[in-house]
């Protein structure tokens, strides 16, 4: 293995009640970012962005019907934006593609006056958090 990529993420797997609407939201947003198609299967679809993949599965073995960020477990997946031009346009367009602004009273400044970020949650319960350059 190289040294330019140990320690980077491989893929992410997140496991969805509803794959269609997942396909929507995460196709849509992962888009945006970079990412490109990349598998495409009966159950699932993933995009590729360098050497990481994140992947959307209804799993036959998935229990419950909502993800549930609160829970032990994952919370969010950040993700760098180019600027605050992009965290925005991002966030204001969401809504159209099955994600809802978190914390709409503090937006951009919900991590604190010194962190510019969307924080962006779809109707399954995962959360993204949109993070731009401090000096953006």
């Amino acid at each position: 293995m190289s040294q330019e990529i140990s320690g980077l993420l491989h893929h992410v797997e997140l496991w969805v009640a509803d794959l269609p609407a997942a396909t929507a939201s995460w196709g849509w947003l992962l888009g945006e970012l970079g990412y490109t198609p990349f598998q495409d299967w009966p159950a699932g679809r993933s995009w590729k962005l360098g050497p990481t993949y994140i992947v959307v599965e209804h799993s036959p073995a998935l229990t419950g019907d909502r993800h549930e960020r609160l829970r032990p477990g994952l919370n969010h997946l950040a993700f760098h934006v180019a600027d605050r031009a992009m965290a925005d346009d991002l966030a204001a367009r969401a809504p159209e593609h099955g994600w809802t602004l978190m914390f709409p009273d503090r937006h951009p400044f919900a991590g604190g006056e010194a962190h510019y970020a969307a924080y962006l949650e779809n109707t399954e319960g995962f959360e993204v958090e949109l993070v731009a350059p401090i000096a953006s």
